[in-house]
């Protein structure tokens, strides 16, 4: 397949690949190993297809939270001794393996801001989450709702629940969801509610989203790439990197849900 064959978007996100690679001076195609969590999934699964291509190297790729205990999270794939060349995950957990020296110094770069969205069940009714008050009787009215066991989880169990003065009634009918998505959860009916970043709902049939969280309650995450300890593929590793924090992949991020971060973009 031509260039000029393919879609505008498609051949821009070429081009911008292929310029990325000129001003790094990539080398030889080469295998990354990428571990990823669930926020940046769908952009980059859009956007790695075109990076393959564009350069020849071949990205191999592992799932899992940015944090907790379970099998595939990220922390707990390090530890196994995975191979890894690229770390994409919640910038603070990011943040904590660099200082575990899991990560290249100086290699972090922040790509994306997520917003914490709202879903029910496909066909359900849509609670009213406008406001502050509206948020709190919405939880109230809930029989059973969900969060993830990563950042957003954390932030709703350990803040807004706390800021909403509802916390000792939550503790009775809202539950983590360790390592499933929480739209997942909501789409078989075992939680009205579900709580997570909005680019993690986005990609889950059988669900609608409600909404962001209002202002007053919202926790933006970050989401970082860095190239991990021990890489054997360390500029590969940073020409995703570039990739992936440059123009051509604004329109895939965007279209998730998340809000690219401009290069040198502050948190």
């Amino acid at each position: 397949m031509t260039m000029t064959s393919i879609s505008a978007p498609f051949r821009n996100i070429a081009f911008g690949v292929l310029t990325v690679l000129w001003l790094t001076g990539a080398a030889e195609a080469a295998e990354v190993h990428v571990m990823i969590s669930g926020g940046l999934t769908a952009a980059y699964k859009a956007l790695v297809p075109e990076f393959e291509k564009a350069t020849g190297n071949k990205v191999l790729t592992e799932y899992g939270p940015s944090m907790g205990t379970t099998t595939n999270a990220i922390p707990v794939r390090l530890e196994r001794g995975e191979p890894a060349d690229v770390l994409i995950m919640v910038g603070y957990a990011l943040t904590d393996l660099a200082g575990k020296g899991k990560v290249v110094a100086g290699s972090q770069v922040d790509l994306t801001r997520s917003p914490i969205g709202v879903a029910v069940k496909s066909g359900a009714p849509k609670p009213d989450i406008g406001s502050v008050e509206a948020v709190k009787r919405a939880l109230l009215a809930a029989k059973t709702i969900a969060y993830s066991d990563s950042a957003s989880g954390v932030y709703v169990s350990t803040e807004m629940f706390d800021k909403l003065g509802i916390a000792d009634v939550m503790k009775d009918k809202a539950r983590k969801i360790p390592a499933t998505p929480v739209g997942e959860i909501v789409a078989h009916g075992e939680a009205e509610l579900g709580f997570q970043q909005i680019s993690e709902l986005k990609p889950v049939k059988g669900i609608d989203i409600v909404g962001p969280l209002p202002n007053e309650l919202q926790k933006i995450t970050i989401f970082s790439a860095g190239i991990a300890a021990g890489s054997k593929e360390p500029e590969a590793g940073r020409a995703l990197i570039k990739f992936l924090a440059s123009p051509a992949a604004r329109e895939a991020i965007i279209a998730s849900g998340m809000e690219p971060i401009p290069a040198g973009g502050a948190n």
